[in-house]
């Protein structure tokens, strides 16, 4: 009986056992570092299986595990720790330093692994949280500040902003500046990163010289953005994370007129004028604006107010919701994300609706590893034009803007413009896009130290637009003014198609005990496909139909079908000796079929050294001053695609005035290209220095110093009327580009519970012209009647050019003794370069607990640019500067006379002769005519402060949130673009960052385009 029963009771005692061990509970602590200090990041894994979590900002976790149980952790730098689950719920500990650990692994070109000691060339990697911590939807605006030597610009603002991304300056003159983008080791485009979901993105690279993106051959020359989106959890469990934010966006500021003067010209008050050239403010009722459809006229206090035409814009909004399911193993993850946006830009009616989804799997079978995504983005963007601030910018300072909203052109305020409300409702435009893009990544290991990758995308863009203008017949016509507009339609549709393939055997051996060998021999296959269809018509028989058919007359049309191949063969060879020193050799060869066939290849090599001093002699290290010091430097030759499809070659376009009845007529192009083209090409010589000092790398400094010498540049020469042409593209020009950077990251403070880092970045960029041509010494970007943008040997690029006042030696403007207006130069003259001399950036980040406070600033001097707004208010009567002295004649500041002769000069103080003479008309047509006429009075200095971001979130602590399911919960708000400082002299006139185009002609701010705006928003992230 006795041992029955205490066989029952082994096996009770045993069934409870087996019970408690099999039974999960929750194990929770805090993770820290060898000084004590918390480990954010920490890898926790569940040994034995795919469970696993990591340790938030203050180093908690936790995580579901049965008693006996063993937890591995692991941290890049720490040596892997692990701790059986007993009877306490709680494990915590410091990770000890691994002084043999590798260090963090950066993705490089081809998507090549390398660590930071490996990389001979200067890069800056900024990830997801940095991307996404103000919610700006423009994953290409979110790097703006954060990069040293990479310059992004907003060059027109709207509803859907384009922008223009350089990195390390100008090389070519009228070819292509902007960085190479990589998504998913593939090459794409900037408007696809532009629409592409920052939610979805793990990490972005910034390779910023030829040294490290020399292996894309002709079209790394700018530099290369690395991005990488994000791949499935590691966990069998689905895990959910669900993105929400609302951001509020207001017109940031307009520019500054006078409100002094009203509405009338010639100083009589006319309800109708565009003018400021009215009498003085009185405070008194009058009449604005044309009569009301009534008869009767709106009523406004005569007073100025200079933020008036504000009142048209309305407070945006821009909604972005996106969930993202994911799960794996440790043998494969999926990860499924759709994410969307919708804008109400600040002009009403301008929308966007963008739907992006990505699909993304990866699996191991074995020697096989097969990867892929899809990629699957809609636009819908409705859009009125943006010329309409032209004709807004005419307001005089007493109108009451908001109450014409419905007044239509007949009732508006001025006679002789449109009014930008019935712009808004009647010119319109409609596209619709969809891009699709798929790559596949599969890689088989033959061996342990040879594996075969490939990686193959097909990208597909389509676009379909549609635009209208509706007639309007003006059949007033009051003091000659004619709003009068014909009415007109056409639409488009465009399709491209990118075929991309890598394939490239990988070979990674160690020769000898100190000696290791990784190399890569492949090849690259591009095939580009593109054709477009346009067709346009007016005079709308019916209107509000609008169809082709419904024009009057033969419509305007427009087809093109081009394409282009590219094969290369490259290869990389990497030496490393111990783990200090490391040599990189790259070489491509690039063959095109946009070129002749005897001159289409060309090859493209480069060389890096890194050596890693504090490895080499650890005694640097001792005394815990010097953790880290490198040196690198790298020699790459690489080119530019300058010359586009069938450029080459002559082609015939129907002459004008045909067909003509029932014959048609063909004349061959009087521009061409050389047919003895070759790409552009850039030597590229960089010098870096990497520096960590103190524990925990509490100082951070990397500093860069780089030259390019830039030739065979292709520009465009003049030629003999014989010919029969106007223009040859050649190769002709060259340069040079010389830079300087310095990135210098703090830790100040550093405890269990606070940390604030600090990271400062300063870059500088000049880009000299060595070379136009034999024939010339200057070429034109672009050039208008009083200022153009150019490149002039000798001098820097790019130039802005233009009218300037004639002055004495001693720098006194020139007076002209029988007018009072000041002389202007004959010709053009040096007023300026649109590059800045320097950008200086701040990131920063306090993190208290699960409170996080970020911001980023930047600020760019040494530079101008030609403010069209503040031409286009001259004429006017608008700028602050006619109405200062009273609108009556006065003696030119800093001027002087020629007393003497036109042979012999005399120059003499001027303190008599009137300028702008001794009537208020005498007064308007000296700003109308003789200032508007001199470009200097335009070209401003571009110097900005800008804070880029604000934001301040809020993560709850897993503790928190256990009892309500989930994981993760972070709340936060945020501003773009809150601040902006800009130089006394630029009254708000516009932006110095925005252009009239993404092109090289930069420094030209023309009036059709909006003013910068700002956003406030707030932001939810949870995942579960």
């Amino acid at each position: 009986m006795k041992t029955k029963f205490s066989g029952i009771l082994t096996l009770f005692l045993a069934f409870v056992v087996q019970l408690t061990f099999a039974q999960e509970k929750t194990i929770s602590g805090t993770i820290s570092d060898e000084n004590g200090l918390p480990l954010p990041g920490v890898n926790i894994i569940v040994k034995g299986t795919t469970t696993g979590t990591q340790s938030d900002f203050d180093g908690n976790y936790a995580i579901n595990a049965s008693t006996g149980a063993v937890l591995a952790y692991s941290f890049i730098g720490y040596t892997t720790k692990e701790m059986t689950v007993g009877t306490s719920n709680k494990i915590s500990f410091a990770m000890e330093v691994d002084s043999e650990a590798l260090e963090e692994v950066i993705i490089t070109a081809l998507g090549v692994e390398r660590t930071a000691g490996q990389l001979t060339a200067a890069t800056k990697v900024v990830d997801a949280e940095e991307l996404t911590q103000a919610a700006n939807p423009n994953a290409v605006q979110s790097l703006t500040g954060k990069v040293s030597g990479l310059k992004i610009n907003t060059t027109n603002n709207g509803v859907d902003q384009t922008t223009r991304i350089v990195l390390r300056g100008s090389r070519s003159l009228t070819g292509n500046n902007q960085a190479l983008i990589v998504i998913d080791g593939v090459i794409s485009s900037a408007n696809t990163l532009a629409n592409l979901a920052p939610e979805i993105i793990a990490s972005t690279n910034v390779i910023k010289g030829a040294g490290g993106s020399a292996l894309y051959g002709s079209q790394g020359s700018n530099g290369v953005i690395i991005v990488t989106t994000k791949s499935g959890s590691a966990s069998e469990k689905i895990e959910v994370s669900i993105n929400s934010s609302i951001s509020f966006e207001d017109v940031a500021f307009v520019p500054e007129r006078q409100t002094k003067y009203g509405q009338g010209w010639d100083g009589v008050h006319t309800s109708y004028e565009n003018g400021g050239w009215g009498p003085e403010f009185d405070g008194t009722m009058q009449p604005v604006g044309l009569p009301q459809a009534d008869g009767s006229y709106i009523m406004a206090p005569y007073t100025g107010d200079s933020d008036n035409i504000k009142e048209f814009f309305k407070t945006g909004t821009i909604l972005q919701n996106g969930v993202t399911l994911s799960s794996g193993d440790k043998t494969g993850n999926v990860l499924l994300s759709v994410n969307n946006q919708q804008t109400e830009f600040v002009v009403e009616g301008d929308e966007l609706n963008r739907t992006t989804v990505l699909f993304k799997a990866g699996k191991q079978l074995g020697k096989w590893n097969v990867g892929g995504n899809v990629l699957y983005n809609t636009s819908s963007v409705k859009t009125t034009t943006s010329n309409l601030f032209t004709e807004l910018l005419q307001t005089a300072s007493n109108v009451p803007v908001a109450q014409f909203a419905n007044s239509g052109n007949e009732g508006h305020w001025t006679a002789y413009y449109r009014s930008p409300y019935w712009m808004r409702d009647n010119i319109r435009n409609a596209s619709n896009t969809t891009r699709m893009n798929g790559v596949m990544n599969v890689k088989y290991d033959i061996n342990d130290n040879i594996n075969v990758v490939m990686n193959s995308s097909v990208r597909n863009f389509k676009s379909y637009t549609r635009n209208y203008t509706n007639e309007y017949i003006d059949n007033i016509g009051i003091g000659g003014g004619d709003h009068s507009t014909i009415s007109q339609f056409g639409q488009s549709n465009s399709e491209e198609t990118n075929i991309y393939n890598d394939i490239f055997v990988n070979f990674d051996y160690m020769l000898t005990d100190d000696i290791s060998l990784t190399a890569l021999v492949g090849n690259n296959i591009q095939d580009n496909m593109f054709t477009a269809t346009q067709v346009s018509g007016s005079n709308l028989t019916i209107p509000g139909y609008y169809n082709i058919d419904n024009i009057t007359g033969k419509p305007t049309t427009f087809n093109t079908i081009q394409r282009d191949r590219r094969f290369s063969l490259l290869g990389s060879v990497d030496l490393g000796y111990k783990d200090f020193l490391y040599l990189s050799v790259t070489g491509r060869n690039d063959w095109t079929s946009r070129l002749a066939s005897d001159r289409n290849n060309f090859f493209y090599p480069s060389v890096g050294l890194s050596f890693v001093l504090s490895n080499a002699f650890p005694d640097l290290k001792k005394g815990g001053v010097l953790n880290y010091a490198k040196v690198s430097g790298n020699w790459a030759k690489v080119g530019n695609d300058r010359v586009g499809p069938y450029q080459i070659q002559s082609t015939l376009n129907q002459a004008t005035g045909y067909p003509f009845g029932g014959l048609n007529s063909f004349v061959l192009d009087q521009t061409i290209a050389d047919p003895l083209l070759v790409n552009e090409f850039i030597e590229s010589y960089e010098l870096n220095l990497s520096l960590a000092f103190f524990k925990g790398d509490r100082v951070r400094l990397d500093v860069s110093v780089y030259e390019t010498k830039n030739t065979d540049l292709v520009t465009g020469i003049t030629t003999s009327a014989t010919s029969g042409l106007a223009n040859t593209t050649v190769n002709v020009a060259s340069s040079t580009t010389t830079g300087f950077e310095v990135d210098l990251g703090l830790t100040p403070i550093r405890t269990k519970d606070f940390r604030w880092d600090l990271d400062l970045n300063f870059a500088t960029d000049k880009t000299i012209i060595d070379k136009i041509s034999d024939q010339s010494n200057e070429v034109a970007l672009a050039a208008f009647d009083d200022v153009g943008i150019f490149a002039t040997a000798g001098e820097e690029f790019p130039l802005i050019k233009g009218t300037a006042y004639q002055r004495d030696d001693q720098g006194r403007v020139l007076i002209d003794p029988s007018t009072g207006n000041p002389l202007k130069t004959g010709s053009f003259q040096v007023l300026g370069k649109s590059n800045p001399d320097y950008i200086v950036g701040l990131n920063t980040a306090v993190n208290y607990k699960g409170i996080r406070l970020a911001a980023v600033m930047d600020y760019r001097t040494g530079h101008q640019f030609w403010a069209g707004t503040k031409d286009w208010l001259s004429w006017s009567g608008h700028l602050v500067e006619s109405a200062e002295g009273g609108r009556r004649g006065f003696i030119f500041p800093n001027s002087a006379i020629n007393t003497g002769t036109a042979a012999n000069p005399v120059y003499q103080a001027n303190t008599n002769i009137i300028t702008g003479g001794t009537t208020y008309s005498n007064y308007l047509n000296y700003f109308s005519n003789e200032y508007r006429s001199v470009s200097e009075n335009f070209v401003l200095d571009a110097t900005a402060f800008k804070v880029r971001e604000l934001s301040l979130s809020y993560a709850f602590s897993k503790e928190m949130l256990d009892n309500v399911g989930l994981t993760s919960l972070r709340l936060g708000i945020n501003a773009r673009n809150p601040f902006t400082v800009l130089p006394a002299e630029n009254r708000g006139y516009a932006d110095p960052e925005i252009g009239r185009s993404s092109g090289n002609d930069q420094g030209l701010s023309v009036t059709g385009q909006y003013p910068i705006t700002r956003t406030y928003g707030m932001t939810l992230n949870l995942t579960f």
